[in-house]
């Protein structure tokens, strides 16, 4: 760390999984030089529900976000101090003995499930029914990608020496080190989230993924992960010797980078995934045999509530029921969801009646969820339904605060919005009336990025506590207060609608993905 320079800046890479950010941030919280990349492919779908992508594109991304940040300006990482990345989760890369990609990586999104369960020891399976963990622990078990490779490629597993997440193989490409964090291990990965390291032989929730030790990368608890090496530097234009600074996944550094660090706060982003995390300093699961993942910070955790499918559904509004908004936006030089916000208004709240359950991809805690809307009239029209997938999503992460509120004990007294669904006025009110709480807006939407670089500056020393951080480079641009009236509408439709979807609905849902099955066999 070199502390005479005069504006020392950190260069943060946000991985996501449509595109790629490269930003230049400095002490201030100022993003300097910025520069966004959109993926041609994101993923490659060879079935319906799969989603492999070449990992090594992500490296190579780099490379192109480098280049458009040295036309901005040659000298623009003149004063920077350390580089920082903030990833994408539960993105699966089998690496062989020379530590290269033996296949494409498994991303977050795909659906494929193992439907062989027979290598869960009867033990297990046993003890599991005892403590009503039993069809949990099946169902993870399906859903770990690793499980249908070691049923569908054995060839590719048996080769494999090493399997890592996305960001262990950055950092490996990048200095030469293969190694992470425990604030990184978010997915399907035999990881003890409340010990925040590898689990036990014998731990019972290892059968969900049970990968040997040895090829698992060793977790390290060192701010600096390595320097970044001559042909790193070569191959991307990130100069040589900078220290590659431990972070955190994306959601962690974004709740970070809106400051949400206290009992009483909670984090939304408006992403693809659309989540509400919280930052504690002890173990709380958001719900009975989910985890509670490791923040950024040493030693504590940010429990969260997922809606895979989250704001992915403004995007599917507007290829589906929007054409007319596209084109004119495309016209005026704006974005699509600018006309569309703005017709929010003339929605009153509740959309008439009209309740959508934003469950296009089932979790976890609902793994029988569809989506689904009642309460269709003839008065509806595209911008009722376009309200109602905005309240859904609203009503869902909500439904995510009470829970945590009841399991902790704590009421939560602010909420802060990033991603890009919160660049929209009409959709933060929204959601201030949804929640009955305050709802706050820092500088950027770009929250992961600084999250990422308030990590860098206080892991290199610049900053002596992630407070000091957070109050130098954190600001609040501005804030909603909810319409209490609105959120009586809200609390009661809610309460007395919504929270019933789903337990009334799931035995038809059971039923029809049985018939679907059924039709495919």
């Amino acid at each position: 760390m070199d502390k005479t320079m005069a504006d020392p800046t950190i260069l943060t890479f946000d991985l996501g999984t449509q595109s790629m950010r490269a930003m230049v941030v400095n002490r201030q919280g100022e993003i300097l030089y910025y520069a966004q990349y959109k993926y041609p492919k994101p993923y490659v779908s060879i079935q319906p529900g799969y989603a492999d992508v070449d990992p090594m594109m992500y490296y190579r991304t780099m490379r192109i976000l480098m280049d458009q940040l040295y036309k901005q300006d040659t000298h623009c990482l003149q004063e920077c101090a350390g580089v920082t990345l903030a990833c994408i989760r539960d993105t699966i890369i089998l690496l062989d003995e020379n530590k290269k990609p033996i296949r494409d990586a498994i991303l977050w999104l795909d659906h494929r499930l193992a439907d062989d369960t027979s290598r869960i020891p009867g033990w297990v399976l046993k003890a599991s029914s005892v403590v009503h963990m039993r069809k949990i622990l099946e169902q993870q078990y399906c859903a770990s990608h690793i499980n249908w490779l070691i049923e569908n490629e054995k060839d590719s597993y048996a080769r494999c020496t090493k399997v890592v997440f996305l960001p262990s193989f950055l950092h490996y490409l990048l200095t030469g080190n293969l190694v992470d964090t425990p604030s990184n291990m978010i997915g399907h990965l035999p990881f003890d989230y409340k010990r925040q390291t590898w689990q036990k032989d014998r731990d019972i929730k290892r059968y969900m993924c049970d990968i040997p030790r040895e090829k698992l990368v060793d977790l390290v608890t060192e701010s600096v992960l390595g320097t970044i090496t001559e042909q790193a530097s070569l191959e991307t234009g990130i100069p040589e010797g900078l220290p590659l600074v431990a972070t955190g996944s994306d959601k962690g550094c974004e709740t970070l980078g809106v400051s949400a660090i206290h009992p009483y706060q909670a984090s939304l982003s408006f992403g693809t995934t659309a989540t509400i995390q919280f930052t504690l300093n002890k173990y709380v699961t958001p719900e009975k045999f989910l985890p509670s993942y490791p923040s950024v910070l040493d030693g504590y955790y940010n429990p969260e509530i997922e809606i895979f499918r989250g704001y992915w559904l403004i995007s599917w509004f507007k290829k589906e029921f929007a054409a007319k908004e596209v084109q004119l936006a495309q016209e005026m030089g704006i974005a699509p969801e600018d006309l569309l916000n703005e017709q929010l208004k003339n929605i009153p709240c509740g959309s008439e009646g009209l309740i959508l359950q934003p469950f296009w991809t089932p979790g976890v805690i609902n793994p029988d969820a569809k989506g689904s809307m009642i309460g269709f009239h003839d008065a509806h029209t595209r911008i009722h339904l376009y309200r109602a997938i905005i309240e859904g999503i609203g009503y869902a992460l909500y439904d995510g605060m009470i829970h945590m509120q009841e399991r902790t004990g704590v009421p939560i007294e602010e909420v802060f919005v990033s991603g890009g669904g919160s660049q929209s006025d009409e959709i933060c009110q929204i959601t201030a009336d949804i929640f009955g709480v305050k709802v706050i807006r820092i500088q950027t939407h770009e929250a992961t990025g600084i999250g990422a670089s308030i990590a860098g500056f206080t892991k290199l020393g610049f900053f002596q506590s992630y407070q000091e951080a957070i109050s130098s480079m954190v600001h609040i641009k501005d804030s909603f207060t909810p319409d209490m009236e609105n959120h009586r509408i809200y609390h009661d439709l809610y309460t007395q609608i919504y929270r019933k979807i789903y337990p009334s609905l799931v035995p038809l849902y059971r039923k029809l993905s049985n018939l679907i099955k059924r039709r495919e066999r």
